[in-house]
């Protein structure tokens, strides 16, 4: 009887066991132990991922701008809050911690720790209060409800599914908005998000775009079906028409990295389909408006800013540097830089820049968490990959007969061609976004946490897979040994 060690694979019945005899059927028991040691069985039901999902839905469809009545309803808060009781409930009935503690979870919490313990010293409490009230809060529940319900890969790809069609969506209703010549702004050359909140305005509409493009393109190469790949393919078009009609100069920026990096990973997979991008980009440019490349080209010639916003942005570059000079230690507060110093000529206006948007207003200490989560969002890939690579030489070398690496994770191949592209796709997400937000004052706003989710929960999934004794471990090795003799 021969068995591979792999997730779902089939496990001896006693008649087999007793039939087969000998230390072969013995070693196959133990596999099916060491499997059950390293995977937990899965859950029928979790109503905290089904409100995690609705939550993210309304937070990017916004349906309130739709339908003003259901502002009363608070839909978003709603959901999180059940979403939470249900997570909570479902995590002691099955005496498990209230939650799976991670370092980029400590991050989080840390982060709006800051926003409030720095808020007593900010130009306006109630200000930088209303940022952790009406904002961060919201972040860190539902980064909360991601890292302990995304515990499969097949629950990583239902949440991918609902981001890409919720951006899809507002990328369509903002080309129809583009091309009906309505909620224009630059004298009608840069179109805004067609919802409100997180896509407002042209810069934020593209730092979204390019972050989420990626997730489309990685279901367009899934190995799905037709009607899947060509929706997500159509979602990917209307991101990247919806991230060129923004006129958002960070965003193409964000948009070139973004392209190169997720090239650079597809390229060894999928030669062929990254031919066939590339070729069908470069016939498009010709359709690409020429209002479009005029601004474009005004990041290297200012006299092509019909603007003078290239000059604000510097403006407000010393600016933020300034106060983060006068005010190291705790900042201005969160969200006060906008009220800082009412007098200077740039008043009333963002960073436009996230490192300076933290510095400036969370002082050395916030600055401090939020590279750390930066860093722990690409290290987390980092991890993934790593682990992955464990678990496929681990898979290969028990094939072979040769003594299998015990403490790889367990999975089969399916998962580990999933994993593996989602966590390509992510890099260039996080590669994007990191770009686009040196040009926006994103440090508390949804994107970047939901990335954050995405890029290090696959890494628990894979440690969830791992032996968890090292006396399994030998049993793992010694069975792969017995297979390969048997």
């Amino acid at each position: 009887m021969t068995e591979r060690l792999t997730f779902n694979a089939p496990v001896p019945t006693g008649a087999s066991l007793s039939a087969g005899g000998g230390p072969t059927a013995v070693a196959a028991s133990e596999d099916s132990r060491v499997t059950s040691a390293a995977i937990p069985a899965p859950e029928p039901r979790d109503r905290a991922f089904t409100w995690m999902l609705l939550f993210t839905a309304v937070l990017f469809l916004r349906p309130q701008d739709i339908l003003p009545p259901l502002d009363f309803l608070h839909l978003a808060e709603l959901s999180a809050t059940i979403g939470l009781v249900s997570l909570v409930a479902g995590r002691l009935a099955r005496r498990q911690p209230v939650t799976r503690v991670t370092p980029e979870l400590i991050g989080v919490v840390l982060f709006g720790a800051v926003i409030v313990l720095t808020a007593p010293f900010s130009i306006w409490m109630g200000g930088a209060i209303g940022v952790f009230r009406d904002v961060y809060s919201k972040v860190i529940l539902i980064y909360l409800l991601a890292v302990n319900t995304i515990t499969t890969p097949k629950r990583l790809e239902r949440l991918t599914w609902v981001l890409v069609l919720s951006v899809g969506y507002v990328a369509f209703l903002t080309m129809i908005d583009y091309l009906h010549g309505s909620h224009m702004v630059g004298h009608g050359t840069r179109a805004q998000g067609a919802v409100g909140g997180i896509m407002g305005n042209p810069n934020d509409l593209a730092t979204n775009m390019v972050a989420f493009l990626p997730l489309a393109a990685f279901l367009v190469l899934r190995r799905s079906s037709l009607l899947e790949r060509a929706t997500a393919a159509g979602c990917a078009v209307l991101m990247l028409a919806s991230a060129v009609a923004s006129g958002s100069r960070g965003g193409f920026l964000g948009m070139i990295v973004m392209i190169v990096v997720f090239g650079v990973m597809a390229v060894r997979k999928r030669p062929g389909l990254v031919v066939a991008a590339a070729f069908a980009g470069m016939c498009a440019l010709p359709l690409v408006p020429a209002t479009y490349w005029h601004r474009i080209a005004s990041i290297t010639d200012e006299s092509k800013d019909d603007f003078g916003s290239a000059q604000e942005r510097r403006t407000l570059i010393k600016d933020s540097i300034r106060a983060f000079s006068e005010n190291p230690l705790t900042g201005v507060g969160a969200g006060n830089f906008k009220a800082w110093d009412p007098t200077r000529p740039s008043a009333w206006h963002e960073s436009h820049n996230v490192v300076l948007q933290v510095a400036a207003e969370l002082g050395i200490v916030g600055l401090s968490v939020f590279f750390f989560m930066v860093g722990r969002a690409f290290y987390g890939i980092f991890q993934t990959r790593r682990l992955l690579r464990r678990a496929r030489r681990a898979a290969r070398t028990g094939r072979n007969g040769r003594r299998r690496d015990g403490s790889a994770p367990i999975l089969d191949d399916e998962e580990a061609d999933l994993l593996d592209a989602h966590s390509a796709a992510m890099l260039a997400s996080l590669c994007g976004w990191l770009v686009c937000a040196l040009f926006a004052s994103v440090a508390y706003t949804w994107p970047f946490y939901y990335l954050l989710a995405l890029a290090v929960t696959p890494r628990e999934m894979l440690r969830d897979r791992q032996p968890r004794t090292s006396t399994a471990r030998v049993k793992a090795r010694a069975h792969a040994v017995e297979v390969a003799h048997a």
